[in-house]
């Protein structure tokens, strides 16, 4: 019998923050292999409009890997089997800019859970704010528990 996750919606996540510093950028667009200057120059980035150096698109994918909870804390609070959950989905809107220097905080929900087809679908919602706690940006990511 499937558990009733309808009653995860509204549970929210301990709040973390960030420091955005040049290495972890210079990581990230190395991995990815992106070579635009603007990740790796002020100078460049300022050339083409930006204030300081940007961080590239997805770049909370390192903000969420480490700042946020780790795999076996997110499973554990929400309940779920370890062995049976896949990442089904991950968006972003991207609502200002972050910067290297940036010092961010991330502050996640559940803002939909429900079953189908004998699996379970959990969406996580995290607002990433700026120092003056501006919103930023804000992702959605799918979870799935099979059964």
């Amino acid at each position: 019998m499937l558990k009733d996750i309808s009653t995860k919606v509204g549970m929210k996540f301990e709040p973390y923050t960030f420091p955005v510093e040049q290495g972890k950028v210079k990581e990230f667009v190395l991995a990815i292999g992106d070579n635009n200057p603007i990740y790796y120059s002020t100078e460049e980035a300022r050339k083409q409009s930006y204030v300081k150096i940007p961080v590239p698109p997805t770049f909370s994918t390192v903000i969420d890997m480490w700042g946020g909870a780790d795999f076996d804390s997110l499973v554990n609070t929400l309940e779920l089997d370890p062995l049976k959950v896949l990442h089904g989905e991950q968006s972003y809107e991207y609502v200002g800019m972050i910067y290297v220097g940036d010092v961010i905080t991330a502050k996640s929900r559940v803002v939909h859970a429900n079953t189908k087809r004998n699996m379970n679908f959990i969406t996580i919602e995290t607002t990433y704010s700026n120092s003056d706690k501006e919103t930023v940006l804000i992702g959605k990511s799918v979870i799935i528990e099979r059964h």
